[in-house]
C-alpha cells in the first residue's frame, strides 16, 4: 500500500464538530476500502492569501494515509462533491514524518515564547545610537 500526506480546506461556516465529523466520514472511506488513516492533525481557522469559492478563510487539516489508490481515489471523489470541502491536496510519500507536522511545530514555538519576557536589556550586538549633534547615546 502507499502511502499519502492529504491536506484539504473546509469551508468558515463550519463548526469544528463538523470538520471533525468530516474527518470522520472520510477516515470511513479509506478504512472500509482496506486503508488505515495515520495521524490527523487539526490546524485550525486560517486566513486564507486569496478568497476560494468566496471565503476568506478556512478550516486545515492533514491526514497521514496508508491506503491502496483506488481508496485515495474514492475519497477525493466524495470531497470534490461534497460542498464543504474548499480545496484538497494529497501527496505520495515514502514515508511518514514522526511528531508534530511543521505547521504544529510553529504554533508550539509560538505558544512557548511569552510576551512577558521584555526585560532583557540593551542589546549588544547594535552601535549606540546617534542624535543630531553626533553625539552618541548610551
Amino acid at each position: 500500500m502507499a502511502l499519502y500526506e492529504h491536506v484539504f480546506l473546509a469551508r468558515q461556516d463550519l463548526s469544528q464538530q463538523q470538520v471533525d465529523e468530516l474527518v470522520e466520514r472520510f477516515k470511513g472511506v479509506i478504512t472500509e476500502a482496506g486503508g488505515s488513516v495515520g495521524r490527523v492533525e487539526n490546524w485550525g481557522l486560517k486566513s486564507l492569501t486569496y478568497r476560494i469559492k468566496k471565503n476568506r478563510k478556512a478550516y486545515f487539516t492533514l491526514m497521514d494515509l496508508t491506503c491502496p489508490p483506488a481508496a485515495l481515489a474514492e475519497m477525493e471523489r466524495q470531497m470534490s462533491l461534497s460542498e464543504d470541502v474548499l480545496r484538497f491536496l494529497t501527496i505520495k510519500v515514502d514515508k511518514h514524518e514522526d511528531g508534530p507536522s511543521a505547521m504544529m511545530q510553529k504554533r508550539e514555538e509560538r505558544s512557548d515564547r511569552s510576551f512577558g519576557d521584555r526585560d532583557r536589556g540593551p542589546r549588544s550586538d547594535r552601535a549606540p545610537r546617534r542624535t543630531r549633534d553626533g553625539e552618541g547615546e548610551e
